[in-house]
């Protein structure tokens, strides 16, 4: 994270956690995640990365190497994007946008080191340099039902449809859903529109950020859950981040197998639970003792109390669900796109 980000968002009375570095909260946590069911919050999206792909095989590399279509994205839309082993299971997963002739991927920073290093290795003779912009590109996170005129206030553009990216004064605004936008700025200009922002945006922490993720049933790949589903048991298809119809890619026989067999049991749930949850935790069922039935994706504290999370869960062992063992705690799963 860059350092003079930090110290501006501790000005602003940010809280990290003094070992994951995570921004936990601005002061009220609890408070924060009230504000979020109802009004508009701004939330510094530090659990991000960033990588940008240049040159003029860019696109046909990122083609070659991801889940969708990136041969016809254009320059103002948005999509989401899975990078997977040879045996089909995502070790990324991005959402991905053009800006000019270059190309933007947003990923879990616990994974951006890692997967840069490891693509680069496939870019062989192509002309393509992959850089990070971790360090010196800002994202936001903006919900709620001000979030329009939030934008105005910062002088920033405000697409009205789903994935639907716009840009102005060196900014660019991506719509993710019906309630949620993307800001991504230069650091160097991101405290100027903090301010801005923040006149109609409550700030918040990432759980909060987390806990729309839970609600929009996003399935964000992280160091904890790389290299566990296929594409379709986090329901990555149903965002639009596989494609049927274009060339190979790595793992793309084992997906469109999957796809055309409709072999897939398992599915993406959202889970609630009394009990503290992280991603990587292991769900199982007293109803199929001899092995494991889902893993926990995304985790954050509910409005309601307790936890919410997105886990991959085994559809038919979903009415009866354990946390780390069949003797553990009992939490409840509902399919997010029940068959």
């Amino acid at each position: 994270m860059n350092p003079h980000w930090r110290s501006f968002l501790e000005s602003a009375e940010g809280v990290f956690d003094a070992d994951s570095a995570e921004l936990l909260n601005f002061g009220d946590a609890a408070g924060e995640l009230q504000a979020a069911t109802q009004k508009t919050v701004v939330v510094p999206l530090t659990h991000l990365g960033l990588i940008e792909a240049t040159g003029e095989d860019a696109k046909a590399f990122l083609h070659s190497q991801f889940t969708s279509d990136i041969n016809h994205l254009p320059e103002n839309q948005a999509q989401h994007a899975g990078w997977c082993t040879a045996k089909g299971r995502m070790q990324a997963s991005f959402l991905a946008w053009r800006q000019g002739e270059s190309y933007l991927l947003a990923l879990s920073a616990d994974l951006q080191e890692a997967t840069q290093k490891r693509l680069q290795m496939f870019v062989l003779r192509s002309k393509v340099k992959l850089a990070s912009l971790t360090d010196s590109v800002v994202m936001l996170g903006l919900s709620g039902p001000q979030a329009p005129e939030a934008l105005a206030d910062a002088a920033l553009p405000c697409p009205t449809e789903a994935m639907a990216a716009a840009s102005s004064n060196g900014a660019t605004v991506i719509r993710l859903d019906q309630s949620r936008l993307l800001v991504v700025a230069p650091e160097s200009a991101m405290a100027a529109l903090w301010q801005k922002l923040t006149i109609k945006a409550r700030p918040a922490g990432l759980p909060v950020w987390r806990w729309l993720d839970v609600q929009a049933a996003f399935p964000l790949v992280t160091l904890a859950t790389k290299e566990e589903f296929v594409p379709q048991m986090a329901d990555f298809e149903k965002i639009g981040g596989v494609s049927f119809h274009k060339g190979c890619y790595p793992g793309q026989e084992i997906v469109a197998r999957t796809q055309y067999l409709g072999k897939v049991k398992r599915h993406l749930h959202r889970v609630n639970s009394a009990q503290v949850l992280k991603a990587g935790d292991i769900l199982h069922s007293p109803d199929n003792p001899d092995q494991s039935c889902g893993m926990v994706m995304t985790v954050a504290p509910s409005p309601a109390g307790g936890y919410e999370a997105l886990a991959v869960v085994q559809s038919n062992f979903a009415g009866n669900v354990r946390l780390g063992s069949l003797e553990g705690p009992t939490v409840q799963a509902a399919a997010v796109n029940p068959s």
